[in-house]
Protein backbone atom coordinates (compact mmCIF):
# COMPACT_ATOMS: atom_id res chain seq x y z
CA UNK A 1 0.00 0.00 0.00
CA UNK A 2 1.36 3.54 -0.76
CA UNK A 3 2.08 5.47 2.07
CA UNK A 4 1.29 9.03 1.89
CA UNK A 5 3.67 11.30 1.02
CA UNK A 6 5.24 13.52 4.48
CA UNK A 7 3.49 16.82 5.90
CA UNK A 8 5.87 20.04 6.37
CA UNK A 9 5.67 18.66 10.19
CA UNK A 10 7.06 15.05 9.10
CA UNK A 11 3.89 13.20 9.65
CA UNK A 12 1.66 11.31 6.83
CA UNK A 13 0.08 14.40 5.29
CA UNK A 14 -3.62 13.91 4.68
CA UNK A 15 -5.51 12.43 1.67
CA UNK A 16 -6.32 14.66 -1.08
CA UNK A 17 -9.33 15.22 0.38
CA UNK A 18 -8.65 15.98 3.58
CA UNK A 19 -6.37 18.94 2.98
CA UNK A 20 -8.69 20.29 -0.11
CA UNK A 21 -11.52 20.56 2.35
CA UNK A 22 -8.83 22.22 4.60
CA UNK A 23 -8.68 24.81 1.66
CA UNK A 24 -12.32 24.64 1.34
CA UNK A 25 -12.93 25.66 5.26
CA UNK A 26 -11.53 28.87 4.15
CA UNK A 27 -14.48 30.15 2.01
CA UNK A 28 -16.36 29.60 4.80
CA UNK A 29 -14.84 32.15 6.68
CA UNK A 30 -13.59 34.61 4.16
CA UNK A 31 -16.56 36.09 2.54
CA UNK A 32 -17.36 37.38 6.16
CA UNK A 33 -14.57 39.70 6.24
CA UNK A 34 -14.92 40.55 2.43
CA UNK A 35 -18.82 41.10 2.97
CA UNK A 36 -19.05 42.67 6.77
CA UNK A 37 -15.49 44.38 7.37
CA UNK A 38 -14.15 45.70 3.80
CA UNK A 39 -17.08 46.47 1.32
CA UNK A 40 -20.49 46.36 2.94
CA UNK A 41 -21.56 46.55 6.74
CA UNK A 42 -18.56 48.15 8.13
CA UNK A 43 -19.18 51.27 5.65
CA UNK A 44 -22.78 50.92 6.59
CA UNK A 45 -22.70 51.17 10.46
CA UNK A 46 -20.10 54.14 10.31
CA UNK A 47 -22.70 55.95 7.58
CA UNK A 48 -25.78 55.36 8.77
CA UNK A 49 -25.51 53.51 12.57
CA UNK A 50 -22.98 56.16 13.73
CA UNK A 51 -24.30 58.87 11.33
CA UNK A 52 -21.11 60.75 11.23
CA UNK A 53 -18.51 59.03 9.00
CA UNK A 54 -15.93 60.56 10.75
CA UNK A 55 -16.87 59.48 14.26
CA UNK A 56 -17.98 56.04 12.73
CA UNK A 57 -14.26 55.76 11.03
CA UNK A 58 -13.28 56.50 14.36
CA UNK A 59 -15.17 53.81 16.72
CA UNK A 60 -14.16 50.73 13.70
CA UNK A 61 -10.87 51.64 14.85
CA UNK A 62 -10.85 51.91 18.06
CA UNK A 63 -12.73 48.36 17.79
CA UNK A 64 -9.72 46.99 15.85
CA UNK A 65 -7.26 48.55 18.01
CA UNK A 66 -8.77 46.91 20.81
CA UNK A 67 -9.20 43.44 19.01
CA UNK A 68 -5.20 43.92 18.58
CA UNK A 69 -4.69 44.23 22.39
CA UNK A 70 -7.03 41.27 23.06
CA UNK A 71 -4.96 39.19 20.67
CA UNK A 72 -2.01 40.52 21.74
CA UNK A 73 -2.38 38.93 25.73
CA UNK A 74 -4.50 35.84 24.69
CA UNK A 75 -3.72 34.13 21.30
CA UNK A 76 -0.22 32.63 21.80
CA UNK A 77 -1.31 31.62 25.80
CA UNK A 78 -4.53 30.23 23.74
CA UNK A 79 -2.53 28.83 20.87
CA UNK A 80 0.20 27.06 23.49
CA UNK A 81 -3.13 25.27 25.40
CA UNK A 82 -4.65 24.02 21.68
CA UNK A 83 -0.84 22.88 21.15
CA UNK A 84 -0.78 20.28 24.70
CA UNK A 85 -4.46 19.54 24.08
CA UNK A 86 -3.13 18.28 19.90
CA UNK A 87 -6.99 18.62 18.77
CA UNK A 88 -7.52 21.81 16.81
CA UNK A 89 -11.15 21.13 15.63
CA UNK A 90 -12.84 22.18 19.14
CA UNK A 91 -11.58 25.71 18.99
CA UNK A 92 -12.96 25.98 15.13
CA UNK A 93 -15.87 24.88 15.96
CA UNK A 94 -16.37 27.02 19.06
CA UNK A 95 -14.96 30.42 17.12
CA UNK A 96 -16.72 29.69 14.06
CA UNK A 97 -20.27 28.90 16.00
CA UNK A 98 -19.39 32.64 17.82
CA UNK A 99 -19.09 34.20 14.32
CA UNK A 100 -21.62 32.67 12.71
CA UNK A 101 -24.30 33.79 15.59
CA UNK A 102 -22.80 37.21 16.29
CA UNK A 103 -23.13 37.46 12.17
CA UNK A 104 -26.53 36.41 12.19
CA UNK A 105 -27.48 39.24 15.11
CA UNK A 106 -26.11 41.67 12.77
CA UNK A 107 -29.32 42.36 11.08
CA UNK A 108 -30.27 44.15 14.37
CA UNK A 109 -27.70 46.71 14.07
CA UNK A 110 -29.80 49.74 13.23
CA UNK A 111 -29.64 53.47 13.65
CA UNK A 112 -31.59 55.13 16.62
CA UNK A 113 -34.00 53.23 18.91
CA UNK A 114 -34.84 50.67 15.98
CA UNK A 115 -32.73 47.90 16.70
CA UNK A 116 -29.79 47.40 18.78
CA UNK A 117 -28.41 50.32 20.88
CA UNK A 118 -24.88 51.47 19.88
CA UNK A 119 -22.83 50.32 22.54
CA UNK A 120 -24.69 46.95 22.11
CA UNK A 121 -23.81 46.50 18.41
CA UNK A 122 -20.18 48.21 19.23
CA UNK A 123 -20.14 45.07 21.97
CA UNK A 124 -21.41 43.12 19.14
CA UNK A 125 -19.04 43.88 16.56
CA UNK A 126 -16.05 43.20 18.67
CA UNK A 127 -16.82 39.54 19.68
CA UNK A 128 -17.23 38.84 16.48
CA UNK A 129 -14.09 40.24 15.03
CA UNK A 130 -11.97 38.86 18.18
CA UNK A 131 -14.07 35.44 17.33
CA UNK A 132 -12.54 35.82 13.28
CA UNK A 133 -8.77 36.35 14.36
CA UNK A 134 -9.06 33.53 16.96
CA UNK A 135 -10.50 31.31 14.03
CA UNK A 136 -8.17 32.07 11.73
CA UNK A 137 -4.89 31.52 13.51
CA UNK A 138 -6.71 27.90 14.75
CA UNK A 139 -7.86 26.78 11.16
CA UNK A 140 -3.99 28.00 9.89
CA UNK A 141 -2.27 26.13 12.55
CA UNK A 142 -3.42 22.63 10.67
CA UNK A 143 -1.88 23.55 7.39
CA UNK A 144 1.90 22.13 8.26
CA UNK A 145 0.29 19.00 9.69
CA UNK A 146 -2.41 18.47 6.68
CA UNK A 147 -0.95 19.30 3.60
CA UNK A 148 1.92 17.57 1.21
CA UNK A 149 5.61 19.58 1.79
CA UNK A 150 5.45 19.75 -1.65
CA UNK A 151 2.08 21.44 -2.18
CA UNK A 152 2.12 23.50 0.38
CA UNK A 153 2.08 26.67 -1.55
CA UNK A 154 -0.93 25.04 -4.07
CA UNK A 155 -3.07 24.31 -0.91
CA UNK A 156 -2.72 27.68 0.51
CA UNK A 157 -2.82 29.42 -2.58
CA UNK A 158 -6.19 27.57 -3.24
CA UNK A 159 -7.78 27.97 -0.22
CA UNK A 160 -7.30 32.02 -0.60
CA UNK A 161 -8.29 31.52 -4.04
CA UNK A 162 -12.22 29.92 -2.60
CA UNK A 163 -11.77 32.30 -0.18
CA UNK A 164 -12.22 35.22 -2.71
CA UNK A 165 -14.36 32.93 -4.55
CA UNK A 166 -17.11 32.54 -1.42
CA UNK A 167 -17.13 36.48 -1.41
CA UNK A 168 -17.42 36.99 -4.94
CA UNK A 169 -20.31 34.40 -4.91
CA UNK A 170 -21.77 36.57 -1.90
CA UNK A 171 -21.43 39.80 -3.77
CA UNK A 172 -22.69 38.67 -7.05
CA UNK A 173 -25.86 37.91 -4.87
CA UNK A 174 -26.17 41.17 -2.71
CA UNK A 175 -25.78 42.99 -5.95
CA UNK A 176 -28.52 40.96 -8.58
CA UNK A 177 -30.71 40.23 -5.72
CA UNK A 178 -31.05 43.40 -3.26
CA UNK A 179 -28.87 46.22 -4.15
CA UNK A 180 -29.56 47.20 -7.91
CA UNK A 181 -33.02 45.86 -8.23
CA UNK A 182 -34.95 49.19 -8.03
CA UNK A 183 -32.44 51.03 -8.80
CA UNK A 184 -31.53 50.05 -12.46
CA UNK A 185 -34.26 48.92 -14.61
CA UNK A 186 -32.52 46.23 -16.49
CA UNK A 187 -34.47 43.46 -17.93
CA UNK A 188 -32.84 40.38 -16.11
CA UNK A 189 -32.94 42.27 -12.52
CA UNK A 190 -36.07 41.86 -10.50
CA UNK A 191 -38.42 44.45 -10.17
CA UNK A 192 -37.48 44.90 -6.47
CA UNK A 193 -35.14 43.53 -4.16
CA UNK A 194 -35.91 39.83 -3.14
CA UNK A 195 -37.36 38.43 -0.11
CA UNK A 196 -39.16 41.88 0.64
CA UNK A 197 -35.78 43.42 1.46
CA UNK A 198 -36.47 47.33 2.34
CA UNK A 199 -33.59 49.61 0.96
CA UNK A 200 -35.07 52.18 2.16
CA UNK A 201 -34.33 51.14 5.80
CA UNK A 202 -30.59 49.73 4.72
CA UNK A 203 -32.09 46.14 4.82
CA UNK A 204 -29.98 45.42 1.51
CA UNK A 205 -26.58 46.28 3.80
CA UNK A 206 -27.96 44.35 6.85
CA UNK A 207 -28.46 41.06 5.22
CA UNK A 208 -24.86 40.50 4.39
CA UNK A 209 -24.38 39.48 8.10
CA UNK A 210 -27.14 36.54 8.69
CA UNK A 211 -26.23 35.65 4.68
CA UNK A 212 -22.39 35.56 5.98
CA UNK A 213 -23.46 33.60 8.78
CA UNK A 214 -25.33 30.77 7.45
CA UNK A 215 -22.84 30.32 4.49
CA UNK A 216 -19.94 29.67 7.32
CA UNK A 217 -22.18 27.38 8.73
CA UNK A 218 -22.34 25.11 5.58
CA UNK A 219 -19.21 25.67 4.04
CA UNK A 220 -16.89 24.86 7.64
CA UNK A 221 -18.77 21.29 7.34
CA UNK A 222 -16.28 20.01 5.25
CA UNK A 223 -13.41 20.43 7.28
CA UNK A 224 -14.88 19.33 10.32
CA UNK A 225 -16.02 16.00 8.81
CA UNK A 226 -12.71 15.36 5.79
CA UNK A 227 -9.85 17.33 7.48
CA UNK A 228 -7.79 14.95 10.40
CA UNK A 229 -7.34 16.45 13.13
CA UNK A 230 -4.23 16.39 15.47
CA UNK A 231 -4.30 13.26 17.89
CA UNK A 232 -5.48 13.83 21.56
CA UNK A 233 -3.01 14.25 23.56
CA UNK A 234 -4.32 13.17 26.87
CA UNK A 235 -3.78 17.01 28.60
CA UNK A 236 -6.44 18.27 30.69
CA UNK A 237 -7.17 21.70 30.38
CA UNK A 238 -5.65 22.50 33.68
CA UNK A 239 -2.52 20.83 32.68
CA UNK A 240 -2.73 22.39 29.44
CA UNK A 241 -2.91 25.64 30.65
CA UNK A 242 -0.41 25.36 33.10
CA UNK A 243 2.39 24.32 30.73
CA UNK A 244 0.89 26.64 27.80
CA UNK A 245 1.87 29.38 29.99
CA UNK A 246 5.20 28.40 30.82
CA UNK A 247 6.17 27.75 27.31
CA UNK A 248 4.71 30.50 25.95
CA UNK A 249 6.93 32.84 28.27
CA UNK A 250 9.50 30.29 27.11
CA UNK A 251 8.81 31.01 23.39
CA UNK A 252 8.89 34.91 24.14
CA UNK A 253 12.15 34.13 25.99
CA UNK A 254 13.58 32.56 22.99
CA UNK A 255 12.16 34.18 19.99
CA UNK A 256 15.10 36.94 19.73
CA UNK A 257 17.68 33.86 21.03
CA UNK A 258 16.74 30.79 19.15
CA UNK A 259 14.13 31.76 17.00
CA UNK A 260 15.65 35.24 15.66
CA UNK A 261 15.39 33.84 12.25
CA UNK A 262 11.54 33.90 12.75
CA UNK A 263 11.46 37.04 14.84
CA UNK A 264 12.85 38.92 11.76
CA UNK A 265 10.37 37.45 9.79
CA UNK A 266 7.62 38.49 11.68
CA UNK A 267 8.47 42.19 12.47
CA UNK A 268 9.06 42.34 8.58
CA UNK A 269 5.44 40.92 8.25
CA UNK A 270 4.06 43.21 10.54
CA UNK A 271 5.57 46.12 7.96
CA UNK A 272 4.85 44.83 4.45
CA UNK A 273 1.55 43.50 5.30
CA UNK A 274 0.15 46.57 7.07
CA UNK A 275 1.37 48.68 4.26
CA UNK A 276 -0.17 45.97 1.37
CA UNK A 277 -3.93 45.83 3.94
CA UNK A 278 -3.98 49.84 4.05
CA UNK A 279 -3.70 49.58 -0.41
CA UNK A 280 -6.07 47.20 -0.35
CA UNK A 281 -8.26 49.10 2.42
CA UNK A 282 -8.28 52.57 1.56
CA UNK A 283 -8.01 52.12 -2.33
CA UNK A 284 -11.89 52.18 -2.01
CA UNK A 285 -11.75 55.23 0.21
CA UNK A 286 -9.41 56.79 -2.14
CA UNK A 287 -11.39 56.10 -5.42
CA UNK A 288 -14.61 57.13 -3.50
CA UNK A 289 -12.82 60.81 -2.63
CA UNK A 290 -11.06 61.15 -6.31
CA UNK A 291 -13.83 59.88 -8.66
CA UNK A 292 -16.87 59.94 -6.60
CA UNK A 293 -18.34 56.36 -6.43
CA UNK A 294 -21.02 55.37 -4.03
CA UNK A 295 -21.94 52.31 -3.18
CA UNK A 296 -22.98 50.19 -6.65
CA UNK A 297 -20.16 51.52 -8.25
CA UNK A 298 -17.93 50.19 -4.89
CA UNK A 299 -20.08 47.02 -4.41
CA UNK A 300 -18.78 46.16 -8.37
CA UNK A 301 -15.41 47.68 -7.52
CA UNK A 302 -15.16 45.00 -4.50
CA UNK A 303 -16.25 42.03 -6.71
CA UNK A 304 -14.12 42.70 -9.70
CA UNK A 305 -11.20 42.66 -7.01
CA UNK A 306 -12.58 39.64 -5.32
CA UNK A 307 -12.40 37.70 -8.88
CA UNK A 308 -8.75 38.98 -9.52
CA UNK A 309 -7.80 37.78 -6.09
CA UNK A 310 -8.95 34.50 -6.38
CA UNK A 311 -6.84 34.50 -9.33
CA UNK A 312 -3.88 35.22 -7.94
CA UNK A 313 -3.85 33.08 -5.14
CA UNK A 314 -4.52 30.25 -7.15
CA UNK A 315 -2.07 31.00 -9.62
CA UNK A 316 0.73 32.56 -6.85
CA UNK A 317 0.25 29.02 -4.84
CA UNK A 318 1.59 27.39 -8.09
CA UNK A 319 3.98 29.93 -8.43
CA UNK A 320 5.19 29.37 -4.70
CA UNK A 321 6.05 26.06 -5.07
CA UNK A 322 7.96 26.04 -8.08
CA UNK A 323 9.94 29.97 -7.24
CA UNK A 324 9.89 28.80 -2.78
CA UNK A 325 8.08 31.26 -1.32
CA UNK A 326 10.70 33.57 -0.24
CA UNK A 327 11.05 34.73 -4.05
CA UNK A 328 7.31 34.66 -4.61
CA UNK A 329 7.01 36.92 -1.54
CA UNK A 330 9.70 39.19 -2.71
CA UNK A 331 8.15 39.76 -6.32
CA UNK A 332 4.62 40.59 -4.47
CA UNK A 333 6.08 42.97 -2.16
CA UNK A 334 7.83 44.75 -4.82
CA UNK A 335 4.67 44.73 -7.50
CA UNK A 336 2.63 45.76 -5.26
CA UNK A 337 4.49 48.95 -4.05
CA UNK A 338 4.81 49.70 -8.16
CA UNK A 339 1.31 49.30 -8.48
CA UNK A 340 0.46 51.53 -5.14
CA UNK A 341 2.55 54.22 -7.07
CA UNK A 342 0.44 53.77 -10.48
CA UNK A 343 -3.06 54.26 -8.75
CA UNK A 344 -2.13 57.38 -6.50
CA UNK A 345 -0.88 58.84 -10.40
CA UNK A 346 -4.50 58.77 -11.44
CA UNK A 347 -6.97 61.24 -11.17
CA UNK A 348 -9.85 62.09 -13.03
CA UNK A 349 -8.27 64.13 -15.82
CA UNK A 350 -4.44 62.69 -15.50
CA UNK A 351 -2.47 58.95 -15.83
CA UNK A 352 0.82 58.36 -14.66
CA UNK A 353 0.86 62.08 -12.90
CA UNK A 354 1.25 64.06 -16.22
CA UNK A 355 -0.98 62.60 -18.65
CA UNK A 356 -3.53 64.32 -19.58
CA UNK A 357 -6.96 62.00 -20.61
CA UNK A 358 -10.60 62.96 -21.47
CA UNK A 359 -13.35 63.06 -18.50
CA UNK A 360 -16.05 62.02 -20.88
CA UNK A 361 -18.04 58.56 -20.76
CA UNK A 362 -16.28 56.04 -23.15
CA UNK A 363 -19.54 53.73 -23.19
CA UNK A 364 -22.96 53.37 -21.91
CA UNK A 365 -22.30 51.35 -18.88
CA UNK A 366 -23.37 53.81 -15.86
CA UNK A 367 -20.10 52.60 -13.65
CA UNK A 368 -16.55 52.81 -14.42
CA UNK A 369 -17.37 55.27 -17.92
CA UNK A 370 -13.91 57.06 -18.13
CA UNK A 371 -10.84 56.53 -19.04
CA UNK A 372 -9.47 57.53 -15.88
CA UNK A 373 -12.19 55.52 -14.23
CA UNK A 374 -10.61 51.94 -16.37
CA UNK A 375 -7.47 52.54 -15.50
CA UNK A 376 -7.63 52.65 -11.85
CA UNK A 377 -10.20 49.55 -12.06
CA UNK A 378 -7.64 47.25 -14.07
CA UNK A 379 -4.72 48.70 -12.22
CA UNK A 380 -6.24 47.69 -8.95
CA UNK A 381 -7.33 44.08 -10.32
CA UNK A 382 -2.98 43.88 -10.86
CA UNK A 383 -2.96 45.05 -7.09
CA UNK A 384 -5.19 42.30 -6.17
CA UNK A 385 -3.25 39.47 -7.84
CA UNK A 386 0.11 40.11 -6.08
CA UNK A 387 -1.76 40.86 -3.11
CA UNK A 388 -2.93 37.83 -2.55
CA UNK A 389 -0.63 36.24 -3.88
CA UNK A 390 1.62 37.70 -0.91
CA UNK A 391 -1.11 36.86 0.96
CA UNK A 392 -0.43 32.91 0.21
CA UNK A 393 2.92 33.01 0.02
CA UNK A 394 3.68 34.09 3.18
CA UNK A 395 1.48 31.90 5.57
CA UNK A 396 3.04 29.05 3.74
CA UNK A 397 6.89 30.41 4.41
CA UNK A 398 5.92 30.45 8.12
CA UNK A 399 4.77 27.11 7.84
CA UNK A 400 7.94 26.42 6.81
CA UNK A 401 10.00 28.65 9.59
CA UNK A 402 7.94 26.81 11.91
CA UNK A 403 9.07 24.13 14.49
CA UNK A 404 6.34 21.77 13.56
CA UNK A 405 5.15 20.43 17.04
CA UNK A 406 4.95 24.67 17.62
CA UNK A 407 2.95 25.06 14.83
CA UNK A 408 -0.27 26.89 16.86
CA UNK A 409 1.70 29.13 19.10
CA UNK A 410 3.55 30.16 15.97
CA UNK A 411 0.75 30.91 13.77
CA UNK A 412 -0.41 33.03 17.03
CA UNK A 413 2.81 35.18 16.43
CA UNK A 414 1.90 35.17 12.85
CA UNK A 415 -1.80 36.43 13.59
CA UNK A 416 -0.29 38.28 16.12
CA UNK A 417 2.25 40.15 13.62
CA UNK A 418 -0.71 40.78 11.84
CA UNK A 419 -3.01 42.64 13.39
CA UNK A 420 -1.04 43.92 17.01
CA UNK A 421 -0.02 46.99 14.43
CA UNK A 422 -3.12 47.28 12.51
CA UNK A 423 -3.47 50.81 13.22
CA UNK A 424 -0.05 51.42 11.88
CA UNK A 425 -1.29 52.15 8.16
CA UNK A 426 -4.14 54.00 8.95
CA UNK A 427 -2.46 56.19 11.43
CA UNK A 428 0.23 56.82 9.07
CA UNK A 429 -2.34 57.38 6.26
CA UNK A 430 -4.32 60.09 8.42
CA UNK A 431 -1.01 61.86 10.13
CA UNK A 432 0.33 62.22 6.15
CA UNK A 433 -3.20 63.44 4.60
CA UNK A 434 -3.83 65.82 7.53
CA UNK A 435 -0.17 67.46 7.01
CA UNK A 436 0.01 67.86 3.09
CA UNK A 437 -4.15 67.98 2.79
CA UNK A 438 -3.62 65.83 -0.41
CA UNK A 439 -5.67 62.14 -0.11
CA UNK A 440 -3.29 60.99 -3.08
CA UNK A 441 0.29 62.24 -0.54
CA UNK A 442 -1.94 60.01 1.99
CA UNK A 443 -2.46 57.06 0.25
CA UNK A 444 0.81 57.20 -1.16
CA UNK A 445 2.69 57.11 2.02
CA UNK A 446 1.75 52.98 2.58
CA UNK A 447 4.80 52.42 0.11
CA UNK A 448 7.10 53.75 3.18
CA UNK A 449 6.09 50.51 5.24
CA UNK A 450 5.77 48.18 1.88
CA UNK A 451 9.52 48.90 1.24
CA UNK A 452 10.85 48.72 4.76
CA UNK A 453 8.88 45.41 5.31
CA UNK A 454 10.93 44.21 2.05
CA UNK A 455 14.06 45.23 2.55
CA UNK A 456 13.69 42.79 6.28
CA UNK A 457 12.63 40.43 4.48
CA UNK A 458 16.02 40.49 2.59
CA UNK A 459 17.76 39.48 6.05
CA UNK A 460 15.22 36.39 6.40
CA UNK A 461 16.56 32.58 5.86
CA UNK A 462 14.37 30.08 4.56
CA UNK A 463 15.07 27.03 6.99
CA UNK A 464 12.79 25.20 9.45
CA UNK A 465 13.80 26.28 13.30
CA UNK A 466 13.78 23.58 15.64
CA UNK A 467 12.20 23.42 18.72
CA UNK A 468 14.71 25.01 21.78
CA UNK A 469 15.72 22.88 24.44
CA UNK A 470 13.58 24.10 27.90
Amino acid sequence: MKQPPPSLAGTPAASPLGYFSWAFGQAARDPFYIMVVIYIFFPYFSGVVVGDPVLGQSIIGYINATVGFVLAVSILFLGAIADKIGRRKPWIIGTYGTIAVGSLLLWWVQPGDAGLSLGTSIGLIFLVMVAFAYAEVFHNAMLPSVTPADKAGQVSGLAFALGNFGGVTMMVFVLFAFALPGVQDWSFLPEQPLFGIDQSVNEHDRVVGPIAGIWLVLFILPVLLFTPDGQASGVTWQQAAREGLGEVMTTLRQLIKHYSNIAVYLLARMLFNDGMVGVLIFGGVYAAGNFGWETITLLIFGLTTSVSAMIGAYVGGLLDDRLGSMRTLKVSIIMSAIILLVLTSITPDTLFFVVPVSTEAVWAFPYFSTVAELTYLATNQVFALFFVTGLSASRTLMAKLSPPEMATQFFGLYGLSGSVTAFLAPLLVAVVTDASQSQRVGFASLVVLILIGGVMLGWVKEEQATRASS
